[in-house]
């Protein structure tokens, strides 16, 4: 141990010695200056619609088969959808066929088509309106090329001509006006617009309220400016290092990301960049009060903190790096990002952030700066004042050290309880793949697809696209289908461009497409569709179905996800405990800490159910969330395990094991306090943004941290540690130190 901790501290003389500590600052300085001019930014380079599912999905198959048998020249479809309450006036209607008139003569930017409703005679337009006649859907394509930003910029253009032809702001109009013309954009363009939006604008968001809240919570909790704004530049510097390598490796097509994993990453870097800062700074400011030499003490906190903020740090890179695994292109998505920015926060905070500590020494504490008992009696002196007694610190640190180590029996039972009977209601979670369910309800392609569900069919805005190969029979498809009670509409047939053996028909169903009861309907669609086959003579029907549209995507992603959340799962737990053994050389410690931590995890998951179904009103949280939180909530709160079991398993080498567990809560319970604070309000910052999947996701988060901060931590893995005893530690060596009067192991 000695050779170790003799490693270590050359390493903190060579990182933050007097000399060499402005080496290291101007080394960051200089990499991130360079790094900036040479690479765009992160946000540059994001991929707003890159393929999620593999071209082994049934749904991707149909997409390609239609592609090749059924092209769409008219492209992608925005869906206007107008409404009056009370119904439409004829006067509307001709200011709707100004309006097709005008960008069938001046087409919008990558505009393919528009139809032409100003061509045909009021009867005839009038049979496009709702039965009702209060809402008319008119659709308007643009290129399957054009980029976000291109169609954002096109149906701007076109919001706005088409306000000033009609005489008001009909985009910004309420739905439910009973005297106003409404409008609003929904339909694929509306949508991917919209989504694109939102998590465009909680970029700024969660930078800005993130870097206040931590700055908040630090002056709040340590009441020094200095040592506040200290981690902050830590973060900032390794996000001017990850930004720029992120947009290199987008530019040069190595890795795709999107604007929410920006968006995540971000949050994850201040909320766990803060902690890993926080790990050290603790540590220097108890050697602060023991040794004069500010350097002599940095180098010794640097000595006693490093190992665990990078075994730490390494956890959650190898948990995040899991994700590379999935099928589902979001979670592979996520998993470059996400483990890059904590391994170069890491790096920072063991490399800049003591070099930063060297420079400010103990002013960086101002103005509780924190003195050994000779320097306070020193500065007592000449200011002419009494000599200071003696403080007893971590009072309540010592005090929970005491209680799990008198009764850790009912200590341990009353944790498990209380975790487990909200881990219990984990088991009544519901999940959903509705993106559109997780906009804000007054977003206008969702009040778009509201208005279509109520005055058409639901099923309309995505209908199913069912394709088979009749090898030349005779197939009634249509009458088997129009007779499926879960169906509204079924399309004349269309043969393909270039074998007219395959046919083609558009299902609209009863139900909203992205609902999980449509997609429970396919099973049985299929099932139709292969009967009719086999019933008109043709064998191996179920190599003759394809199924297409949004439905069946969502359904592709279910089983994508559901298979994605099945194999990283294990292989996180596995590379977990492989880490945990590796660092603490306890087979025993491993299990108990990793069954800690899932144990918080389903706990978190209950109490974010409780509070989102029966608080807050949802039926279903997105079907990415379980899988998203886990490897958060598992990596992360093993951070906290491991620096806690750290500090215990040192002093243990040198007093009683109960000593050494009642030491270590106190000496560890402040900043893992702190810490679990900073990161719970990170994360509950994505609880404050108008996207339903990330509220839903920050709380759940959130819980979890708070729960392994207050309870596993402090109570839980203490208790069971003083359970075991020296059994805590096998089959590691573990040498007991007798103290009279005491119990020992």
């Amino acid at each position: 141990m000695g050779q170790k901790e003799s490693m270590l501290e050359r390493y903190g003389k060579a990182v933050a010695g007097k000399k060499t500590r402005w080496v290291t600052i101007l080394v960051w300085v200089a990499l991130v200056m360079v790094l900036n001019l040479l690479f765009p930014q992160a946000n540059s380079q994001t991929v707003e619609n890159a393929p999620n599912l593999g071209d082994n999905r049934p749904s991707v198959k149909a997409e390609a088969l239609a592609k090749e048998q059924f092209p769409n020249e008219s492209g992608v479809p925005a869906l206007i959808v107008l409404h009056r309450e009370g119904g439409m006036q004829d006067q509307d209607l001709v200011k709707l066929g100004k309006v097709t008139e005008h960008f069938t003569k001046n087409p919008l930017p990558n505009q393919t088509l528009i139809p032409p409703l100003h061509q045909l005679p009021p009867p005839a337009l009038k049979q496009q309106l709702s039965e009702d006649g209060s809402t008319i859907v008119v659709p308007v394509f643009f290129e399957k090329t054009a980029t976000v930003d291109e169609l954002k910029e096109s149906i701007e253009v076109f919001e706005k001509k088409t306000s000033e032809i009609i005489g008001s702001d009909v985009f910004e109009a309420s739905v439910t006006s009973a005297d106003a013309l409404s409008a609003r954009v929904t339909g694929p363009v509306g949508i991917q617009i919209d989504a694109t939006g939102l998590f465009e604008s909680a970029d700024v968001t969660l930078l800005i309220a993130t870097v206040l809240l931590v700055l908040v919570l630090l002056l709040l909790i340590y009441r020094s400016p200095i040592l506040a704004l200290i981690p902050l530049v830590g973060v900032g510097f390794a996000y001017g290092v990850i930004s720029p390598l992120l947009g290199w490796f987008g530019e040069e097509g190595w890795i795709t990301f999107d604007s929410q994993s920006i968006s995540i990453m971000t949050v994850l870097l201040f909320g766990a960049g803060t902690d890993y800062c926080l790990f050290l700074v603790a540590r220097f400011r108890q050697d602060l009060k023991v040794q004069e030499n500010r350097f002599m003490a940095l180098r010794h906190a640097i000595s006693g903190a490093t190992g665990a903020v990078a075994m730490s740090g390494f956890t959650v890179v190898v948990s995040l790096l899991a994700l590379l695994l999935a099928e589902y292109g979001s979670y592979q998505r996520f998993a470059i990002p996400f483990s890059l920015s904590i391994f170069i926060m890491m790096i920072a905070s063991i490399t800049l952030v003591p070099a930063l500590l060297a420079v400010f020494g103990r002013a960086s504490f101002f103005p509780f700066v924190p003195r050994t008992p000779e320097m306070q009696r020193e500065r007592a002196r000449k200011k002419g004042k009494p000599e200071p007694k003696p403080k007893q610190e971590n009072r309540m640190g010592l005090a929970i050290g005491s209680l799990v180590t008198k009764r850790p029996w009912t200590v341990t039972l009353v944790t498990v309880i209380l975790l487990g009977a909200m881990a219990t209601f984990a088991t009544q979670v519901k999940i959903n793949f509705d993106t559109l369910s997780s906009f804000p309800e007054d977003i206008p392609s969702r009040e778009g697809f509201t208005l279509i569900g109520q005055q058409f069919s639901e099923g309309e805005l995505a209908p199913v696209n069912v394709m088979i190969d009749t090898e030349g029979k005779t197939v009634d498809l249509k009458s088997a289908l129009a007779g499926l009670d879960y169906v509204s509409k079924v399309g004349d047939p269309a043969k393909g461009a270039t074998d007219a053996n395959i046919q083609a028909y558009s299902v609209e169903f009863k139900m909203n497409p992205y609902s999980n009861e449509a997609m429970d309907r396919l099973p049985d669609l299929r099932a139709a569709v292969e009967k009719t086959l086999g019933d008109a003579g043709i064998p191996d029907a179920a190599d003759n179905v394809f199924i297409g549209g949004q439905t069946a995507e969502q359904l592709d992603t279910k089983e994508a996800t559901e298979g994605d959340t099945a194999r990283i799962i294990p292989v996180v737990v596995v590379l977990i405990a492989l880490i945990l053994v590796a660092y603490l050389r306890s087979i025993v410690a491993m299990l108990y800490l990793m069954g800690t931590v899932l144990l918080s995890y389903f706990s978190a998951l209950g109490i974010g159910w409780i509070i989102i179904h029966y608080g807050m009103g949802a039926d279903f949280i997105q079907g990415s969330i379980p899988l998203y939180v886990f490897v958060f909530l598992v990596a992360l709160g093993e951070d906290y395990n491991i620096f806690m079991i750290s500090s215990i398993w040192e002093k243990r080498r040198r007093m009683p094991l109960l000593q050494a567990i009642k030491e270590g809560v106190a000496q560890t319970g402040g900043v893992i306090t702190s810490a679990g604070l900073i990161l719970a309000g990170t994360f509950a910052v994505l609880a404050s943004l108008p996207i339903q999947v990330l509220v839903h996701f920050g709380l759940i988060t959130a819980i979890g941290v708070l729960l392994d901060t207050f309870i596993v931590r402090p109570f839980l893995v203490p208790a069971l540690t003083t359970l075991l005893g020296r059994r805590a530690f096998w089959p590691g060596e573990y040498k007991p130190v007798k103290e009279l009067g005491k119990r020992s192991f």
